[in-house]
């Protein structure tokens, strides 16, 4: 089998091992050098998404896009004072591209005229040339995007593009994600053509994004917002970032009664929900739902699996109607107070424990260390992941309520999150008292002997414990860490952590 795979007989097991190294330039340059095969199928993974590679890097690929530019462009270049060599490629590269990213885009456009220019300034019309240039090759090139995220800015986007974009619809008939900057500064009358041509040939989307919404567009861009949900066979997410906290949308999310069937979740960030957002209880398939710092969501109607709250003050009375909808539905759950404590959280406890047992996956802020915290957690017998943020009252008396809360923990249990709480501060105690078969278990530090030494007799206790993640990486000593690291791997959070 390794035969054929080197020989590459075996495409389609070949292509799908180098997609998994989509992310990794390094690994995927160096199997392109491997063999003729190797590189047929790795070169056109390796240019996908050329634009995210790494920014303290010169993005000389700019120049291999130019080799098919016709006389009149590459004079136009010398204009502007760029001497550009034009090699003769193996490939078209402009055809590979799947990912967009306009601010990217722009960004390495200037790190490469920076270099032409022997690391002059560049003038902004030498910028947007140049962009408009890459934009019309890489729609004639044949390329179809995956992904596009459009950061509107002051440049005009040139008519040609649209002729382009009209005679190659190609370009976004297969775009599933898309990500739309509206900074209501930026936008111009060639932003709104470009948007009605999305919303008439990108008709695929799985997920949406509307950045820095404002409900006071021209009424024409919001009609295209509109025909862009509208057109959509089968959107499954979908975000909205309000700009200013709006209260009105202008009918951009009643469009979402459109995809009713298909909608499974929505993100809402930094708006205050109105009457417009009883739409989705409408939605049958909605299963999960994130907030961020918004403002009635006591209006929002939904049976979920999930659901995320992130505000600055958590208010139960606003939230109970979404728990006991959701009830045994609700698998994943996430309230983070960030800086208050969660109003009325008698009521909410209780309305965990009552309406909602089998959450899997918990994360809870500013809860106080009680009796009644203990019912719930006892309660909860399908928990596997439980996060505890900003519990600061545990003091050297309570050290009871730490032995009891370890032994309470359920045996489903493998992931513990306690980084942020007074419960990191007790440590020895909790692991000499739990009887969880974690697995993942991610702490402050690891900064002394008694925390290495409780650690590592659970280790051998238990046997189940894979991972340890250590939020001050950078301070971890040495020694304690070879001594750790006989029994467990020890890894910085953000390697492990398990988001909702």
């Amino acid at each position: 089998m390794a035969s054929k795979m080197f020989m590459g007989n075996m495409p389609e097991l070949m292509e799908i091992i180098l997609n998994n190294l989509n992310n990794e330039f390094n690994s995927l340059y160096s199997c392109a050098l491997v063999s003729r095969h190797w590189c047929k199928m790795s070169i056109p993974i390796l240019w996908q998404n050329p634009f995210s590679y790494p920014s303290d890097q010169r993005p000389l690929f700019i120049s291999q896009y130019f080799s098919s530019l016709d006389e009149n462009e590459r004079l136009i270049l010398k204009e502007y004072r760029i001497n550009v060599k034009f090699p003769n490629t193996l490939f078209n590269y402009a055809k590979f591209l799947k990912v967009f990213n306009l601010s990217s885009l722009e960004f390495k456009v200037k790190k490469w005229l920076e270099f032409q220019l022997a690391n002059s300034e560049p003038d902004s019309s030498s910028i947007y040339y140049i962009i408009n240039l890459l934009f019309k090759l890489f729609i004639e090139s044949g390329a179809s995007l995956q992904k596009l995220d459009l950061n509107f800015s002051y440049y005009q986007i040139n008519p040609e593009i649209f002729y382009s974009l009209g005679r190659n619809e190609q370009f976004f008939s297969r775009l599933q994600d898309l990500f739309l900057g509206l900074t209501p500064d930026c936008i111009i009358e060639n932003d709104t053509i470009l948007l009605k041509i999305l919303a008439k040939n990108a008709t695929k989307l799985s997920t949406l994004k509307l950045d820095e919404f404002y409900p006071y567009y021209e009424p024409q861009l919001l009609c295209a917002l509109i025909c862009i949900i509208k057109s959509q066979e089968q959107l499954r997410r979908f975000n909205l970032v309000g700009l200013e906290f709006p209260t009105e949308f202008q009918g951009i999310i009643l469009a979402l009664e459109s995809q009713k069937i298909s909608l499974q979740e929505v993100i809402l960030e930094c708006c205050e929900c109105s009457n417009e957002f009883k739409v989705l209880k409408n939605c049958k398939n909605l299963e999960i739902l994130r907030i961020n710092d918004c403002f009635n969501e006591e209006i929002l109607e939904a049976s979920l699996n999930t659901l995320e709250i992130n505000r600055y003050l958590i208010d139960t009375s606003n939230i109970v109607q979404l728990l006991t909808k959701s009830g045994t539905l609700l698998q994943r759950l996430k309230l983070v107070s960030t800086d208050e404590p969660i109003r009325e959280e008698s009521l909410l406890l209780e309305t965990i424990k009552s309406f909602c047992p089998n959450i899997t996956y918990l994360n809870l802020s500013n809860i106080t260390f009680s009796t009644q915290f203990f019912e719930l957690i006892d309660n909860l017998q399908k928990l596997q992941f439980l996060t505890l943020r900003d519990i600061y009252e545990i003091d050297d008396e309570q050290k009871t309520l730490v032995i009891k809360f370890a032994k309470l923990l359920p045996l489903t249990l493998q992931y513990l999150d306690l980084r942020f709480s007074d419960l990191d501060t007790y440590f020895d105690i909790l692991l000499n008292n739990c009887y969880a078969p974690l697995k993942y278990l991610l702490i402050n530090d690891l900064d002394n002997e008694k925390k290495a030494k409780a650690l590592n007799e659970f280790c051998i206790r238990r046997r189940s414990l894979n991972y340890v993640g250590v939020e001050k990486w950078l301070n971890l000593n040495d020694n304690i860490k070879k001594e750790v690291e006989r029994n467990v791997t020890l890894k910085a959070c953000e390697r492990i952590v398990v988001n909702c």
